[in-house]
């Protein structure tokens, strides 16, 4: 039978259990090669390595987040190997790179709130993390224009009990009548809005290509390894035990995952101790290929890992008598949000499906539904939108997490060297810095020492306790 530490982490899986491991993956390799420390596969850069402590799936801006707060941890260097596996060598299909760039501290729940406060003071000092000797410093392009969230009466009572919430926690938020509002922002109908919460600081958006790519950079300058190919399977070792109950558990152990080279019949098993499933919108389906889902109804073993893609539309739009350079992220009760993008008049707009969710098999955009749905709301809101023209869009995926919508972080309680780090809904991207940092701390120091995200961990699913934003939308 196995001990379990407070944060549902077997007590095997220790850091000295961990650097056991390490150690005979280095024992191993030095038999292969004794000239060197590492394999002849790594001569050949298109391949992997043949070993790694810990393989991430995902190279989205979550996967180097990670891969970058490990090698910060590691006490000596190349103390730990890490592999980050990424399925799209263009980028074109990322999650990361489609998204609208946000990053708020309105939420309800404390945890993202704390989340979004530690992002933000990483992104403001994000030099003295991401800079490279000899290389640019790094520029985010990070507008600090606030969120403005606006509320009908129906909706009001939750928006002052979230920004009781928010400044309990230390988020700066101020709460705004329709006059206010309409004295402060001209430009803004007021019909139907009986209140408004606007941020104050550390809100705003930033170049998300642009983090993806300074935690990269900045990871491979400190050892990380990356690969472009897909993760189609594992290797693994399985252990049964008896529950005081009579049940049968079982307790598996990744020892290889397979990677496919793009275009290619050829796939490597890099032999590893810890996978991190940070596979973004496509999680549910690595999870899967543990059987992590797919056992007997009503056990632990059957309980999936509740992520999927859902397509979101984003528009860009021109209009240069709209309400120009002080304009904040603004989100309406109607669902419809828009920001600025750059200085030349032009904005970017969209808003979430209300009824059938658009089809997940190819990135294409419904302009139809902008037409609809998202115009209408647009110009009701700023009657000068009522001249905007649709100067391009795109679409791209959200990692939805359907049982809560919330991210899902930490080890699966029968695949316990398989790490979650998935199923943000949305808010994936601006919550990387500070959820990369809880990953290397639950996998390094065998449990959160910053910020406690144990409220997000998989047996939430289990137990079915769902951790719901309140939202005003």
């Amino acid at each position: 039978k196995h001990n379990y530490n407070a944060h549902n982490i077997p007590t095997f899986l220790s850091m000295k259990y961990l650097e056991n491991q390490f150690k005979a993956f280095r024992e191993k390799t030095a038999e292969a090669m004794p000239s060197s420390d590492w394999t002849p596969f790594e001569i050949n850069r298109s391949l992997p390595p043949e070993r790694a402590d810990i393989v991430i799936v995902g190279g989205g801006v979550m996967g180097w987040s990670i891969a970058y707060w490990l090698k910060q941890k590691e006490k000596i260097r190349e103390g730990v190997r890490v592999l980050v596996v990424e399925r799209d060598p263009t980028y074109s299909q990322a999650s990361t790179v489609l998204s609208a760039g946000g990053i708020r501290q309105q939420f309800s729940l404390p945890e993202n709130i704390v989340l979004s406060i530690a992002s933000a003071d990483f992104m403001r000092n994000i030099n003295k993390h991401l800079s490279v000797l000899n290389e640019d410093p790094v520029d985010l392009q990070f507008n600090h224009s606030g969120y403005l969230f606006l509320a009908s009466e129906n909706v009001a009572q939750i928006m002052e009990e979230n920004y009781k919430t928010q400044r309990y926690v230390g988020a700066k938020v101020a709460l705004l009548s329709p006059t206010q509002l309409k004295e402060k922002f001209p430009w803004i109908n007021t019909d139907g809005i009986v209140l408004a919460s606007y941020g104050l600081e550390n809100e705003g958006w930033f170049d998300p290509w642009t983090l993806l790519n300074a935690f990269r950079r900045k990871a491979i300058s400190m050892g990380v390894y990356q690969c472009f190919g897909e993760v189609t399977g594992f290797k693994y070792t399985t252990n049964s035990m008896n529950t005081a109950e009579g049940n049968k558990l079982d307790f598996q152990r990744i020892k290889y995952a397979n990677v496919q080279m793009p275009n290619s019949l050829e796939y490597q098993p890099v032999e590893c101790a810890i996978v991190v499933n940070a596979a973004g919108a496509f999680s549910g389906k690595v999870a899967e290929m543990m059987g992590i889902g797919l056992g007997l109804k009503d056990t632990i073993a059957g309980v999936p890992l509740p992520v999927e893609p859902r397509k979101r539309f984003v528009y860009v739009v021109h209009c240069p008598d709209g309400p120009g350079l002080e304009t904040p992220f603004l989100i309406d009760y109607s669902g419809v949000y828009f920001r600025r993008e750059g200085l030349g008049g032009n904005y970017i707009a969209g808003m979430s499906p209300e009824e059938e969710e658009p089809d997940t098999s190819n990135l294409e955009v419904d302009h139809q539904f902008f037409q609809e749905k998202v115009w209408p709301r647009l110009a009701h809101r700023v009657p000068a939108f009522e001249n905007l023209k649709v100067k391009s869009a795109w679409a791209g995926f959200y990692d939805y997490n359907t049982f809560d919508q919330n991210g899902i972080v930490g080890n699966h309680p029968l695949v316990n060297n398989m790490f979650f780090a998935t199923g943000f809904s949305g808010h994936g991207l601006q919550h990387s810095p500070a959820v990369g940092r809880a990953i290397a701390e639950l996998i390094l120091d065998g449990g959160f020492q910053t910020l406690d995200l144990s409220a997000f961990s998989f047996q939430r699913i289990i137990t079915q306790e769902p951790m719901l934003e309140k939202n005003i939308v």
